[in-house]
């Protein structure tokens, strides 16, 4: 079955970050990658997705956590429904500032509820790099947030898949554009998800180092990066990685800013797009660092992360 994904991520917009000064990561060789992949992260609780008006008036409102059912606590949304046995219910709710509250409805009103309700963040983004040494990937270049909880939701365990662009929303000045992806290979898991950091997502690679990858390339330091040319390596189309022209604009600390100035990138997508985060960025055939936000007035104009900070957070 085909899953279908906008998405559903909260980028944060560029933000400047205070960090202290620490050693750059040990020199090693990464593979550089660019392919979109859905994430999926299994939350420990269940919750309300959309405001929802019940028969009796009440409502159910978009970040509720569903704590219990007839007093029986509930962690995921298959215990949710083995406590629909009775055809009298008592659903008790909360949010993160408010006091629990509960809900009477019948069996049948429940599972009317059903549908709009949550245990898992899902997404889309870019894988980054995988090392070769460890097979660990990196992906993101930012930590996810929960679209409805406001919050870096905490998880049980996570998976990525291999995703296939399906169509494209471009990006416009005051309008950010997005990739709307389905999930690939019967939705077979290249890795799982170990950490969601300030950096990015981190995890084990599963899946074979096929011969078909790009070569590792090694990691260029910040007193290398120049101002000027440089490429991006994402997917705007199927699952192909393709190659395109920025110039750096800015390097500033462990950070850096860049300019679109591919002109197909441009005319397809007016430049950066929401799922897009992770996207290598490589000068001179070494690898610089992973995009994480966009300009919002300023589509073309991209933010990004070198990988040798990045690295800081990858779970050892």
């Amino acid at each position: 079955m085909k899953c279908h994904l906008r998405n559903l991520l909260t980028l944060v917009l560029l933000t400047v970050f205070v960090l202290s000064p620490s050693t750059f990561a040990s020199a090693k060789k990464l593979i550089p990658m660019g392919e979109s992949i859905g994430i999926q992260l299994q939350l420990p609780f269940v919750y309300v997705a959309h405001d929802v008006l019940l028969p009796n008036g009440q409502w159910l409102k978009k970040g509720d956590v569903i704590t219990k059912v007839n007093g029986l606590p509930v962690t995921s949304i298959e215990k949710l429904k083995q406590q629909f046995t009775t055809n009298d219910l008592t659903i008790s709710v909360k949010q993160k500032t408010q006091q629990q509250r509960d809900i009477s409805l019948t069996n049948e009103q429940a599972n009317n509820i059903l549908p709009f309700i949550k245990d898992e963040t899902d997404g889309i983004g870019t894988l980054t790099f995988i090392d070769p040494e460890s097979k660990q990937y990196g992906a993101l270049g930012h930590q996810i947030i929960d679209g409805v909880l406001k919050e870096p939701p905490s998880f049980t365990n996570g998976s990525i898949f291999l995703a296939s662009i399906e169509q494209i929303k471009k990006s416009k000045p005051g309008n950010p554009g997005y990739k709307i992806s389905v999930i690939e290979n019967n939705n077979i898991r290249l890795g799982n998800v170990k950490s969601n950091d300030l950096y990015g997502i981190f995890g084990n690679w599963e899946s074979e180092l096929k011969q078909s990858m790009r070569k590792p390339i090694e990691i260029m330091h910040e007193e290398e990066i120049e101002l000027g040319q440089a490429e991006l390596y994402t997917a705007i189309e199927g699952s192909k990685v393709e190659a395109f022209a920025i110039d750096i604009v800015k390097i500033e600390d462990n950070f850096l800013q860049f300019i679109v100035t591919d002109k197909e990138l441009l005319q397809k997508t007016g430049g950066i797009l929401q799922g897009m985060s992770g996207s290598p960025v490589i000068q001179k055939g070494k690898f610089v660092g992973a995009v994480t936000h966009m300009f919002v007035e300023q589509p073309s104009r991209g933010a990004a992360i070198t990988v040798n900070e990045m690295l800081k957070k990858e779970p050892k």
